[in-house]
């Protein structure tokens, strides 16, 4: 089993005075930094906040530790370091991504998108159209926000040549058989992106094993600093054409980086495969190698946030006026509640904050899936996040506050 307590104290704002009595359930929008991270980052900024990869030794010193980032960062993901490339954030990325697939396509082509999705993995991609590609919609099943595995099958021919979609929903937070996906999207001749924003939180995955041509995620929201990773397999990586100076062109870490990165904060991110370090060496998995760890580490934060998760499911799905966007299965799902309420869920979330619940509202880039729920994304959405560092009582209080408000 997790040890909460040590997972805590692992994260500085449990012993911030100012955030005590507060139990944090926004963690879908950004998830409390480790002290790893928040350590790596001070040191950067206190003794190394120089141009890197110089001679002299602070220059030195901080390229070696952005370096550390994306090298242990790539052995948890099961990929190469070459493989990995660091921006200011997903919709950044993607966005960047989709240039470069513009550039790559031609008139005709066609790619697939769900409704599903964050606006973040949906938006830059249907932009293609102004281009001549065929945009298609994979379209979430109306009643359970599902997105069905036949319905993309019949989406699929000749013409696609890439697919997107979510390894799981901020919204409707159901888990989809990415495996399974991408090996159909592979078999077809198409390539893959899967928007892995609201899962690695809950346990960075192993990218080889999932299948993905392309994954992202964003560190702000896996314990870290403001970045966004994005992994392009080598294969699709050299095809695509350079997005950065022309003369990057040849490297992959630079090629999908048109602006200069962020030294401070990729050295920071390093900070997060150390804390995962930690956590595997605290419960006995010390000698392992990363991508094993790293899966120990997932299956422990799973366990805990599962166990965790089940009453609130429960508790919403005994509300007569309440509908909960997704499964109500835990094992089926990520930690993301979506609720839509009789009352707006802005008055909801300030209502909760009187007891110490810090809430989300409103439709957090998802209102293509609210819409096709048959649900309203200007009346707002009540929205309860947690990750693996929540603990028992913090649910207890979160039970208690719902109760007393709604």
């Amino acid at each position: 089993m997790l040890d909460i307590d040590f997972v805590r104290s692992q994260f500085p704002a449990f012993s911030e005075p100012a955030l005590q009595g507060q139990a944090l359930f926004e963690n879908a929008g950004g998830s409390y930094p480790c002290r790893q991270v928040t350590d790596r980052l001070e040191r950067f900024y206190r003794s190394r906040k120089v141009q890197p990869y110089y001679g002299f030794e602070a220059s030195r010193l901080g390229g070696a530790e952005m370096d550390e980032a994306r090298n242990r960062l790539s052995a948890l993901l099961g990929v190469d370091p070459s493989e990995v490339s660091f921006g200011p954030s997903t919709t950044q990325n993607t966005y960047v991504l989709a240039q470069a697939f513009r550039q790559m396509l031609e008139e005709g082509d066609a790619i697939i998108v769900t409704n599903q999705d964050h606006e973040a993995n949906s938006g830059p991609w249907r932009r293609l159209a102004e281009s001549g590609i065929e945009v298609r919609q994979w379209c979430v099943d109306p009643d359970s926000g599902s997105l069905e595995v036949g319905a993309l099958t019949e989406l699929l021919d000749q013409k696609v040549k890439l697919v997107c979609f979510p390894h799981c929903s901020n919204i409707v937070a159901e888990i989809n058989p990415v495996q399974e996906l991408t090996r159909l999207v592979r078999d077809s001749g198409a390539v893959s992106c899967v928007d892995g924003v609201s899962y690695a939180p809950h346990g960075l995955p192993n990218v080889a094993e999932l299948g993905a041509d392309i994954y992202l995620f964003s560190t702000y929201k896996t314990y870290g600093p403001h970045q966004g990773v994005m992994v392009i397999r080598e294969a699709l990586a050299e095809r695509l054409p350079n997005q950065g100076h022309h003369f990057n062109g040849y490297d992959r870490t630079k090629k999908f980086t048109p602006a200069g990165p962020d030294h401070a904060q990729i050295a920071a991110c390093a900070g997060i495969p150390e804390y995962i370090d930690c956590i595997a060496e605290h419960h006995g998995c010390g000698g392992l190698t990363a991508e094993q760890r790293g899966q120990r580490v997932h299956d422990l934060f799973r366990a805990h946030e599962q166990a965790l998760l089940q009453p609130v499911l429960d508790y919403f799905a005994s509300k007569n006026d309440a509908r909960l966007l997704g499964p109500s299965d835990a094992l089926k799902r990520a930690p993301t509640v979506a609720v839509a309420l009789q009352a707006p869920g802005q008055r909801v979330a300030g209502a909760l904050a009187q007891h110490g619940i810090m809430a989300g509202d409103g439709d957090f880039y998802g209102g293509r899936v609210i819409e096709a729920m048959g649900e309203r994304p200007e009346h707002g959405l009540l929205r309860l996040s947690f990750v693996h560092y929540t603990s028992v009582s913090e649910i207890e209080q979160l039970l208690n506050a719902l109760e007393a408000v709604l």
